[in-house]
């Protein structure tokens, strides 16, 4: 019994919902539109204002299925409604952040610049609030291409626990460590 997936996904009135014969479901919404290609084992059903999802037998691997695909049709009624966003801060003395022309160039200590594209479907901007550390915010309607964005740009300096320098999410805690004279006394 997947408990996941027998909860039904509720459709706000903006979100309109259709599946064609490849199973093939498409949800539209106010900030865009996004597909998904469902297993043969999964049926949606589209009840009032609600969808539901329901498998076609209790075989092992329908069953795994069953939760995942109710929680990823709920991911895009979510983003294409509302939408995903990701903030991430640079701490560190020196390093910067811009954004030209869609590319987001950063310079987090090394001796070049670093040069970001975007992929389509996410949008970057930066913010830079008087003297303090810039923020890079990661908007978009696919919450796994939201956060596969985030981590790559992490990836290019993350926070290290000596200083905290690097770049983190917002709301990240990084534990820090004590150094090399604080261990000697």
């Amino acid at each position: 019994m997947s408990r996941i997936g027998n909860q039904p996904i509720e459709l706000k009135d903006d979100v309109e919902f259709s599946i064609d014969a490849d199973n093939v479901v498409t949800i539209k919404g106010e900030k865009g539109s996004d597909t998904l290609q469902i297993h043969e084992g999964i049926n949606i059903e589209k009840k009032d204002d609600e969808l539901i999802v329901n498998r076609s037998s209790d075989a092992k691997f329908d069953r795994s299925l069953h939760g995942l695909y109710r929680s990823l049709i709920s991911n895009i009624v979510t983003g294409v409604s509302e939408g995903y966003k990701k903030e991430l801060e640079l701490r560190g003395v020196g390093y910067r952040a811009s954004l030209s022309n869609g590319v987001l160039e950063l310079t987090l200590g090394f001796s070049h610049p670093i040069y970001f594209v975007a992929p389509d479907g996410v949008d970057i901007e930066v913010e830079t609030k008087g003297r303090n550390n810039p923020t890079i915010i990661v908007t978009g309607i696919n919450k796994e291409l939201v956060g596969q964005v985030s981590a790559k740009i992490r990836s290019l300096r993350p926070p290290e626990p000596y200083k905290g320098k690097g770049i983190r999410y917002v709301d990240e805690w990084v534990r820090r460590k004590a150094g090399k004279s604080a261990a000697k006394a």
